[in-house]
Formats: structure tokens, C-alpha cells, sequence
């Protein structure tokens, strides 16, 4: 089963069947969580959105390890994470996507591994290459294919570095000049370790971020969240539809 996880602005889905939802348990949180079903065509999908309904939750206080861990116990193997980030590449500008194909991870002190308690042995990952590179291509074919219907006027950046910062404030400049220095070609403050956990559990884990602001310093102006959600509401309608031309392609 695909499961969408949502960031911000996709805190619920358009153009599904609701189908209900489940009520998970988990080792990692004295609250369930719920996991929403929907079903698409004859495929039936599972949505979480990762900030909670109405956006309450901020980037360090998402439970990551209940969240992915309630994916994997209604059924899920493969996940598609929707981030809102802020560009630094040159063709990551506001309202264009990007696919990662790696991660730098600055953020700190999350619970951000399965394996640390009651262990018989201590447990590593490969995370080499921390996205899927199946489930990443499927999303480029579906991006262009979108794209080119309606217009081809989004930019995607089909590979590239995921600077993961700790929020919930935005960067400064000088911040942003170091990621760029490091090779970080978006930033965002969720990429992780929601996608070392979906890995730990094997999950398949791609993202596609939509670019919502330039980053600190790259911009000619202040950054406005009025704008960042200006850029959030027309962006979502097109994630939507990238979403549901992966669906019919599977």
C-alpha cells in the first residue's frame, strides 16, 4: 500500500474516496495515531498529515518514529513525502519541485532511530542512497507528464541535496551559505529522520518538495509567510495531481 505524508499546506487530500481511517497504536507514543484511508481508482492509499489537522505540530515535536511506525502496521511499503522547502539552487525558485536524491541532516536532538532499547544486537543501516530510486523516477514520470499537460511551466530539479535544519524558525543567511557551501540545493526541516526511519523498517521513501520561498539571503526581499502560503495554496493543487498520475501508473 502507498502512503502519502503530508507536510505543510497538504494536511488533507482532494479528489479521493474517503474510506476511513485507523486508529494505530505504537510503542513510541501514549496517543494514537490515526492514519487516514482513502481509496483512488482501486487502489486504496493511506495519508498522515505529518503537522496534524489544522497545522499544530512544529518540525521538532512531529513524533517521526509513531508516525512511520503506525505506516508500517496498517499495511504500508512505500511512502511518498510531500515537503514544502525553501530553494537555494538556482531552478528550486518559488512555486518549481525538486526530487531529492540525498539528505544532510542538521537537525538535532529527535528521537530518530528504532533501535535503541532492549537490543540483542546493535543495528545499522545503509543509508547511501536514502531515497528510492524506483519510486523516485515513477515521480519524475508523473511530474512531466502533469507538467507538459498543463503547460510546462514548473521546474523540476530531478535530483539533488535535502538540507534538513531543526526549525521551526527559518534559516539566516549566513546559515543558508554554509548549506550551499555543503551542497544543499533545498532546505526543509522534516526530511529527518522521517526518511532513516521509513529505511530502518524498509520502507520505500521518496520526496517531492515544493519550493515555497528562496532561502535566506537568495531572495531580493524579506521573506513573508504571506507569500510562502500563497505559494503553498497554488502549489498543492498540482502535487495533487502529480500524486493521482503515480497512482493511475501503478
Amino acid at each position: 500500500m502507498l502512503a502519502i505524508i503530508g507536510g505543510t499546506g497538504l494536511s488533507q487530500i482532494e479528489g479521493f474516496k474517503a474510506a476511513g481511517f485507523k486508529r494505530v497504536a505504537t510503542p513510541f507514543s501514549d496517543k494514537r495515531v490515526v492514519v487516514e484511508l482513502y481509496q483512488y481508482g482501486d487502489q486504496t492509499v493511506a495519508f498522515l498529515p505529518r503537522h496534524g489537522k489544522g497545522h499544530v505540530i512544529p518540525p521538532h515535536k512531529i513524533n517521526y518514529r509513531a508516525n512511520v511506525w503506525a505506516l508500517q502496521m496498517v499495511g504500508v511499503d512505500k511512502i511518498i513525502a510531500v515537503n514544502a522547502v525553501g530553494g537555494i539552487h538556482p531552478d528550486t525558485g518559488p512555486g518549481n519541485f525538486a526530487i531529492p536524491d540525498q539528505i544532510i541532516d542538521y537537525s538535532h536532538s529527535r528521537a530518530a532511530t528504532f533501535f535503541e532499547e532492549d537490543l540483542e544486537f546493535v543495528t545499522h543501516i545503509d543509508f547511501t542512497e536514502p531515497f528510492s530510486k524506483e519510486l523516485r523516477s515513477e515521480l519524475q514520470i508523473a511530474f512531466e507528464s502533469v507538467n507538459t499537460t498543463q503547460g510546462g511551466s514548473k521546474l523540476l530539479l530531478k535530483h539533488g541535496v535535502y538540507g534538513c535544519m531543526q526549525g521551526p524558525r527559518l534559516e539566516t543567511a549566513a546559515e543558508i551559505k554554509r548549506l550551499q557551501r555543503d551542497g544543499c540545493d533545498v532546505v526543509g526541516m522534516t526530511g529527518m529522520p522521517e526518511a532513516a526511519l521509513a529505511r530502518e523498517i524498509k520502507l520505500d521513501y521518496a520526496m517531492l518538495a515544493l519550493s515555497v520561498n528562496w532561502a535566506a539571503g537568495l531572495g531580493e526581499k524579506e521573506i513573508l509567510m504571506s507569500e510562502i502560503e500563497a505559494h503553498v495554496k497554488e502549489g498543492m493543487g498540482f502535487v495533487m495531481e502529480v500524486l493521482k498520475n503515480f497512482i493511475d501508473a501503478n
